[in-house]
């Protein structure tokens, strides 16, 4: 049965980098969108943009195309994003997916979910680059995308684009548990992401915060996205359907 998908992309990422695993989604028969969120467009101010203008972009770009029943799905920082879209525009959804991502409670914002010294060297990165953050290629290559060859490690990170600081320092305002929301509710565990360390899990530490959540879990790095798309997207529609 098809289905109505809106991918929502990683921080450093803009939603072209999920139009391969759209595709895949499309010629299953499914509508697929891959929007850009505010702060990742050519033109964003990287030191003004914050969490709410990520959300806002999001409610902004369902609403505007009228889109309901739809399968909201984020990978790592997006899951701040969706989780607030769902805050707000929960009727107008199905069920929620989560890739390695973040899933904070009211009041949290991202650096409060990873390690101190991740969350210490986000603010000296941005303090350097006016409000910007960068990813070093070795952080990349050893620990985003280790399952790759070199070729594709190098060519995914020539994609990035800096990070608005903010929208990972500010902290989201939920009205209510994401775990009792009525709608659905799936993570995906990529079982070779050690973007954040083993010892400060994605799964089940966060995932577990979902209340009753259907759990898909797959061999692969924090990105997978690129390294092995037809399998993500795979596991993506086991997250999704009904």
């Amino acid at each position: 049965m098809p289905v109505t998908l809106v991918l929502i992309h990683a921080a450093w990422h803009t939603g072209k980098d999920f139009e391969t695993i759209a595709n895949i989604l499309r010629k299953a028969g499914h509508t697929v969108y891959c929007p850009t969120l505010r702060g990742n467009r050519e033109e964003d101010d990287r030191s003004k943009i914050g969490l709410e203008d990520a959300i806002s972009s999001v409610v902004d770009f369902i609403e505007e195309n009228d889109l309901t029943d739809i399968r909201l799905v984020g990978h790592s920082y997006a899951g701040m994003v969706i989780s607030g879209v769902a805050d707000r525009l929960e009727r107008r959804l199905r069920r929620i997916v989560y890739i390695n991502a973040f899933v904070p409670l009211n009041g949290e914002s991202l650096t409060d979910l990873v390690p101190p010294c991740h969350a210490a060297a986000f603010a000296a990165i941005a303090d350097a680059n006016n409000g910007a953050l960068l990813l070093p290629f070795q952080v990349w290559r050893e620990t985003f995308i280790n399952d790759a060859d070199i070729a594709l490690a190098r060519s995914t990170y020539d994609r990035l684009n800096p990070q608005p600081y903010r929208t990972v320092a500010d902290k989201i305002s939920l009205q209510r548990p994401l775990s009792e929301m009525s709608i659905g509710r799936s993570y995906i565990n990529c079982q070779q992401d050690i973007s954040l360390p083993h010892s400060y899990p994605w799964h089940p530490r966060l995932s577990e915060r979902l209340g009753l959540f259907r759990l898909v879990e797959l061999p692969g790095s924090h990105e997978t996205i690129f390294s092995n798309p037809v399998r993500l997207a795979q596991a993506i529609w086991e997250a999704a359907r009904d």
